[in-house]
């Protein structure tokens, strides 16, 4: 299956989103949902919480033992952001085992236990994006690293409930330059690999689980280069993550056919469903073609009329050394009535997370 040329669409607006706030929590980051359950790291303790209307209480799942030197850095906020600290994504297995990125290593949970143990060191780059499982137990994560020299690329599996580690697929030399995100799709029973970063390295693939089947289903310009992808019954949303053109938000039907849906004003790197409105979220990523310092979170009721609904201004700290603004959106399914999404460098909401309650009007 290979995309069809963009088609044009008129946005008829039915049903508008309203957001409410249910509870602000600093120091938080939203790492995924497993169905009404929600995991948030505070620093390298990991949380959960089953969010409902008496509240939402936080309860201490395990924690990530790291260097000396991370335990000293993690304990502010500005030397967190300048190394990157903490846990930066999370996998929950049906068997209860938690795989997790931190930095330079990818870290497993299993069921009864308090202590994340490395299972895997990475040799390039410091974290994957994302992490993903699919019903059979497997877990995937792609490598993320500057690749300079565009050597091969692996995609890595786990079949033993996150212990061990093998290649399940590989980039050859000078296809792409890192992977962006592999996702799985409940209703192909498949996933999406998503890379870049230039020409014909940007790339929407489409595997089988085993990666026995792989086919190219975009690519060859900037508006393949994707981080974000929202699977839903009909198809695929995506948004784009490039600084050299604008960026917008796709759809792609289960037919291949393309559909430009709304401007972005910047990269977007975060996307998630909750029921059937979806949201993406932009990134302070400024350049000559996206010179926006705000970061924004969209969102669409019935998928065609998007809207802006919140907005954030980057802080006054340097991008290069201690982050872009951004809107984190949790990975997992969330089966609530509940948006939950973390901000960081950015005025009056540094390092927060919040949850919101979903309507439409």
């Amino acid at each position: 299956m290979s995309a069809q040329p963009i088609g044009a669409v008129t946005p008829v607006p039915r049903n508008r989103l309203q957001l409410s706030r249910v509870g602000t929590f600093p120091g938080l980051r939203a790492l995924a949902w497993d169905k009404n359950v929600l995991y948030a790291a505070r620093g390298y303790t990991l949380l959960r919480a089953t969010p409902d209307e008496a509240g939402v209480d936080w309860k201490e799942v395990g924690y990530f033992p790291p260097s000396w030197w991370r335990k000293i850095s993690s304990s502010a906020r500005i030397t967190y952001r300048l190394v990157r600290d903490g846990f930066h994504a999370l996998a929950e297995l049906p068997s209860g085992h938690l795989i997790a990125a931190v930095p330079g290593a990818i870290a497993t949970l299993p069921p009864g236990e308090s202590e994340f143990r490395i299972s895997h060191k990475l040799l390039r780059g410091s974290r994957p994006l994302h992490i993903t499982t699919v019903p059979n137990g497997c877990v995937f994560w792609g490598e993320y690293f500057d690749n300079a020299e565009r050597d091969e690329v692996y995609i890595y599996v786990s079949e033993d409930r996150g212990s061990t580690w093998e290649v399940a697929y590989t980039f050859p030399k000078r296809a792409i330059r890192h992977v962006h995100n592999v996702i799985y799709d409940e209703w192909q029973d498949c996933l999406w690999v998503l890379t870049g970063d230039v020409g014909t390295e940007c790339r929407i693939l489409r595997a089988s689980c085993d990666f026995k089947n792989v086919e190219v289903v975009m690519s060859g310009n900037q508006q393949a280069r994707a981080v974000a992808v929202v699977p839903t019954e009909l198809g695929l949303y995506f948004s784009t993550d490039t600084p050299l053109e604008k960026n917008f938000i796709y759809f792609m039907d289960r037919a291949g056919r393309l559909s430009r849906l709304a401007p972005l004003a910047s990269s977007s790197i975060y996307g998630c469903r909750v029921g059937d409105s979806v949201f993406f979220s932009t990134m302070a990523e400024p350049s000559e073609v996206n010179p926006t310092d705000h970061v924004a979170l969209y969102g669409s009721a019935d998928g065609l009329d998007w809207r802006v609904m919140g907005e954030w201004k980057k802080d006054d700290w340097s991008m290069k050394f201690f982050q872009y603004g951004n809107v984190f959106l949790p990975d997992g399914t969330n089966t609530t009535n509940l948006l939950a999404l973390s901000t960081i460098a950015v005025h009056d909401a540094d390092m927060e997370l919040s949850l919101w309650r979903v309507a439409t009007t």
